[in-house]
């Protein structure tokens, strides 16, 4: 029988109280002991549903392990190199390269294959890792929820983690989401095990490592930080040493960053270069900004309100999730710093992922290591909302109904992942890994391969490679967001024994569209073999990959540099190659769009024996022509592909109207055009030429494609 003075003040019974809720001012031990026994329980469930997730895996790829996404390959090349010795190399002998987005995932994995794991091998430990990790997880959060709110929430949120598909489905899939899981999981749990005695040891180191082990993690370690410096501010005053090791994250973050600098020139990683929408367009617009990444936002509500078709959440989930949060903050006041540093964290994660192309893709693999907390705090919500009920008895009902309600919802959907899983896998079979081992038995041993999808065929093509989305190859991530000219550029300036001598890609997006190559004669036809998609789709006619086949093409250079001859006679004192982006910066060249949210992405066209890059424009440019003897006439030169009916565009020397360039009407092939400029103009070797609508503001605005301009006195 349940006495009044084992009860707390809201008559819950203390057999259903956390620690702090009893008055306990001494974290209890970690150790398991017979209390603790069902959430060991719970933690063997999840080890099984994990291993299930495993066997099905095996089942769809006749009992060899493949991951269900290529990503996991670029984890697996970076720590094979790194426990080679040859730290962030993705090729033996390249540069650094800030391609691995889980810097400490990969030492992790350095380490397995610095012991002798490599190939299958090495991935098979991955995923017995990220299992691992996610029952420990489950664990942590029976720990967590029991010491918040109370047992019965805290093994029932350990069941919905335990049973949930998305993070099955993250565990055995060879990332990073079991260690993040665990680590976002184990900090929050340090921080209520250490809040009462009033020092932090154990969260700082915690959150550090969260820190260096996703950059969404990073965000969340920064207001736990905050949380562990407001709680001892006030419990202890200004405290210099103790306050220093609770910015322990912030200071991880700041380390990793500048390593970034250090070893590439810039604090930006390859991933955000190529996928942020700050960077992945040619021109900047913070309006088309904020659309995009408020489209993002938009779409996880939907996904995490589990009111779609995609089964991550159960319904109404992000509901529970914020009343949870509202009690705790209401009604828990011990537990407010911690409350508002999840609110702040998950809105934090929210942002900076929203911020990516590929933020709700690959099954929303960002925000799956916060799905555990996510569900914790929604049972707290049930548990919250049940608490309306007046008598004891009935409301322990309502509180187990419906918890139970939201396990069944995701028990239902935890075989679709597990089968989506299994498929997916299959489907990385049918392409990355079936190219990889095409070019392992059919390429020299020092080719060169170009591809779109860098993990699976470096790993286990062993060719050397060269990433044209950028994420392993540095410089290639702003060229490929440029277009098809810009790439063709970046890979024809390329030393000649690192440039590709074949290419293994797909047309679509993500990357820049490859058929140009082709059309060009950059990749010579027809392709050497091809590798269709044979996995069906899902239920909702999706795949884990966006194209049907892959292409394994030869690459030919014979034109290469074709473009860069003058097309006109006289002394070329200057050449701007409209669509390489390094002759652009060497000229100052700007694009001057009459249309915000318009992008002049770069095109690749052969004419004859000429291949050469241009850029779309709508409106008009300025650039910057030097080496010129001031007081001559300058002829300015341009290889110019127009249709439009307006093709007029007025030139301005420094400032200065030089009179009108009508461009010649070329729809279907390029032509040249001229302009002269006289030489009282040219009043120093160096001008600034500008290119502009004779009708500003209205449209129909100039249109044209420009290849290079070359300047001849």
């Amino acid at each position: 029988m349940t006495t009044e003075t084992d009860r707390r003040p809201d008559g819950t019974p203390a057999d259903d109280m956390s620690d702090e809720g009893r008055g306990r001012t001494t974290p209890r031990r970690w150790s398991p002991r017979p209390g603790n026994r069902p959430e060991w329980l719970v933690g063997a469930l999840a080890l099984l549903l994990g291993c299930v997730f495993v066997v099905v895996d095996l089942a769809f790829n006749q009992g060899t392990l493949i991951a269900p996404i290529d990503d996991a390959y670029i984890h697996l090349q970076y720590a094979s190199q790194l426990g080679s010795g040859h730290p962030f190399q993705y090729n033996t002998g390249d540069p650094v390269s800030t391609g691995a987005s889980s810097l400490l995932y990969a030492f992790v994995l350095a380490a397995a294959h610095a012991v002798g794991l490599s190939g299958t091998a090495l991935l098979a430990f991955a995923v017995a890792f990220g299992v691992a990790c996610f029952a420990a997880t489950t664990v942590l959060v029976c720990k967590l929820g029991a010491a918040l709110v109370g047992r019965v929430v805290g093994l029932w949120a350990g069941v919905l983690t335990a049973v949930s598909g998305p993070l099955l489905w993250g565990a055995a899939s060879g990332m990073e989401v079991g260690l993040t899981a665990v680590l976002v999981t184990g900090s929050v749990l340090a921080f209520v095990r250490e809040r009462p005695v009033g020092l932090f040891r154990w969260t700082p180191v915690l959150a550090a490592l969260l820190a260096l082990v996703r950059p969404e993690g990073m965000f969340f370690a920064f207001t736990l930080s905050a949380a562990m410096v407001w709680t001892l501010w006030r419990a202890h005053g200004f405290r210099f040493g103790r306050l220093a090791l609770c910015c322990l994250p912030l200071l991880v973050g700041v380390a990793q960053y500048a390593f970034y600098r250090l070893a590439t020139g810039t604090f930006s990683a390859n991933g955000v270069q190529s996928k942020s929408h700050l960077a992945d367009r040619p021109i900047f617009y913070l309006g088309e900004f904020v659309d995009r990444t408020f489209a993002n936002i938009r779409g996880i509500v939907d996904h995490f309100n589990g009111l779609n078709n995609t089964d991550f959440v159960f319904p109404f989930a992000l509901a529970f999730f914020l009343g949870g949060l509202a009690y705790l903050l209401v009604m828990r006041p011990e537990w407010r710093a911690l409350a508002t540093a999840v609110v702040v964290g998950f809105a934090l994660v929210v942002l900076s992922a929203s911020t990516l192309s590929t933020a709700l893709i690959h099954e929303l693999r960002y925000f799956q290591p916060f799905l555990p907390l996510f569900v914790l705090f929604a049972a707290t919500g049930g548990y919250a909302l049940t608490r309306l009920v007046p008598r004891e008895r009935e409301r322990r009902m309502a509180l187990h109904a419906v918890l139970l309600v939201m396990v069944l919802f995701t028990v239902v959907a935890t075989p679709t992942w597990a089968v989506r899983l299994g498929r997916q896998a299959a489907t990385i079979r049918d392409t990355d890994v079936s190219v990889a081992a095409w070019i392992s038995d059919n390429l020299p041993p020092d080719a060169v391969v170009g591809v779109k999808d860098v993990g699976a065929i470096a790993y286990f093509g062993q060719r050397r490679v060269v990433d044209t989305i950028g994420l392993a190859t540095n410089g290639f991530a702003e060229a490929s967001n440029n277009g098809t000219g810009s790439l063709y550029e970046a890979l024809r300036a390329l030393p000649e024994g690192q440039r590709p001598t074949h290419f293994a890609v797909y047309e679509p997006w993500p990357g820049a569209s490859m058929q140009p190559f082709v059309d060009a004669g950059v990749f010579a036809s027809p392709p050497l073999t091809t590798f269709p998609v044979r996995t069906p789709p899902d239920l909702n006619n999706r795949r884990i990959v966006p194209f049907t086949e892959i292409d394994v093409h030869r690459a030919d250079w014979t034109l290469a540099g074709s473009g860069d001859r003058a097309p006109v006679p006289g002394e070329v004192r200057d050449y701007l190659n409209v669509g390489s982006l390094e002759s652009e910066g060497r000229h100052d060249h700007e694009v001057r769009t009459q249309q915000p949210g318009w992008q002049p992405y770069t095109v690749l066209r052969r004419q004859g024996d000429v291949v050469d890059s241009g850029r779309v424009i709508v409106g008009g440019e300025s650039f910057t022509a030097r080496g010129l003897t001031p007081g001559q006439d300058l002829t300015i030169a341009t290889r110019v592909l127009s249709s439009a009916e307006n093709r007029d565009v007025r030139v301005r020397i420094d400032g200065r109207d030089a009179g009108v360039w009508r461009l010649p009407e070329s729809p279907d092939a390029w032509t040249t055009a001229e302009f002269t400029v006289a030489g009282e103009l040219i009043t120093s070797p160096e001008v600034t030429v500008e290119l502009e609508p004779t009708r500003p503001l209205l449209s129909p605005y100039p249109e044209y494609t420009s290849f290079g301009y070359w300047f001849v006195q």
